[in-house]
């Protein structure tokens, strides 16, 4: 059952993801940017990855690198998901979260040429992004969670090595 709520998980954030960029397409594209506070709606699109890491490669390299590799990347990810492979509840919505962000944008590369809509900036003093939209979100988000459960663990283990040398040490300068 709750390989079911992450499918709904996934399929609404990939329809929330290509409903935001129809609309901004249609409201903002052509138009100046509207600023609501530290928000920025300004209509873009984006033939290069996460702030446009890669716009430069030649199509044929972006093509298969952002179209090809990335739809590997995800249908592993799909199947590590639906198998089971995943150990935590909260990993297996992280890795959910990336799924449908990857999608979500991979939906844009076919769709588009190779480029994907971006509509969001973020601007708060010194702070300012690139320019992202939904499925980024959800890809950072879900990588973050990744990074941050996945670090404790790492921290522990390496504690444990450490201790595990420290207590070798002091049993053969007992011995």
């Amino acid at each position: 059952m709750r390989r079911v709520y992450l499918l709904f998980l996934v399929l609404g954030l990939i329809a929330a993801d290509q409903l935001t960029k129809s609309i901004a397409g249609a409201t903002l594209a052509g138009r100046m940017p509207r600023q609501y506070g530290v928000v920025t709606l300004i209509y873009t699109t984006n033939p290069g990855a996460f702030l446009s890491i890669g716009a430069g490669l030649p199509p044929n390299i972006r093509a298969a690198l952002f179209s090809g590799v990335v739809t590997l990347a995800l249908g592993i990810a799909a199947i590590a998901l639906v198998r089971g492979n995943v150990q935590s509840r909260g990993d297996e919505l992280a890795l959910a979260v990336i799924i449908a962000g990857g999608v979500g944008n991979l939906v844009d590369r076919l769709r588009f040429d190779g480029r994907v809509t971006d509509f969001l900036y973020l601007a708060a003093g010194p702070f300012h992004t690139g320019i992202f939209n939904v499925a980024d979100v959800a890809i950072t988000c879900g990588i973050l969670w990744l990074a941050l459960s996945w670090a404790p663990a790492s921290w522990r283990a390496t504690k444990r090595r450490r201790a595990l040398k420290r207590s070798d040490s002091t049993d053969s300068r007992v011995s």
